[in-house]
């Protein structure tokens, strides 16, 4: 376990990130991947033994670019992120959940709900690195590999915009129902992240909560290359 990934993680102001989400229903947060972290990250790449699947955008239409699920277990950096990260997320997953009527259905700890996406047949790791050339891009959609997903993800940029590419900005664009969809667009310094919905979020109306589907994407990459880290909690079929 890296002592200061766990310091930084430790330092966030989850009473913002948790008001951001439920206001915004997104939240960015600084810095906690180091430039040595990030660098070693990209340079494990072409390390083919430390994954499973390798999907080339273009040939299944997704956009132009390439990712890479990481094999299980998976490396230690990877394995902290998702681990730290979920619980919070859970609380908040939680909470959405009784704004909508439901019963409250994630367990506090990452293990306990791995299980039960094994139990389902959902048992391959998704946690995956995603590398953009000039003219790459990623179209809209939602990262939901079976009957269990988790409601949130997080996504950390590991090279620098203006520095080592330009363009290829985050997207998030919701829909609310019988209304136009609302985009925002996210940038992020290196080793910074946003946290996101994976299929919908809780909005107030005037007859209390309600769904709004939400896809993500990234924008046309003009220059450069483009490296980031996408941690997704559930297990995939």
């Amino acid at each position: 376990m890296d002592k200061g990934l766990s310091e930084r993680m430790a330092a966030l102001d989850w009473t913002l990130l948790q008001r951001n989400l439920d206001e915004q229903g997104f939240a960015t947060f600084p810095a906690i991947l180091d430039p040595e972290q990030c660098s070693e990250i990209m340079a494990s790449y072409g390390e083919e033994s430390l994954y499973r699947k390798t999907i080339d955008m273009k040939r299944y239409r997704f956009g132009a670019g390439e990712y890479k699920y990481f094999q299980s277990p998976l490396p230690s950096i990877l394995q902290q992120l998702r681990e730290g990260f979920y619980p919070e997320l859970a609380l908040t997953a939680n909470r959405w959940l009784r704004q909508l009527g439901k019963e409250s259905r994630y367990p506090v700890s990452l293990q306990e709900f791995l299980k039960e996406c094994h139990e389902a047949g959902q048992e391959r790791s998704t946690p995956l690195i995603l590398k953009y050339e000039a003219g790459g891009y990623n179209c809209l959609h939602q990262d939901l590999y079976g009957e269990v997903f988790f409601p949130f993800q997080v996504l950390l940029t590991l090279n620098q915009e203006e520095e080592d590419y330009k363009g290829g900005e985050f997207l998030l664009v919701e829909q609310r129902p019988r209304a136009q969809s609302r985009g925002h667009v996210i940038r992020l310094e290196r080793g910074a992240g946003v946290i996101f919905p994976t299929q919908f979020r809780p909005v107030q109306g005037t007859r209390g909560y309600y769904r709004a589907t939400l896809r993500h994407g990234v924008g046309t990459v003009t220059a450069g290359k483009r490296y980031s880290l996408g941690i997704i909690f559930h297990d995939a079929t």
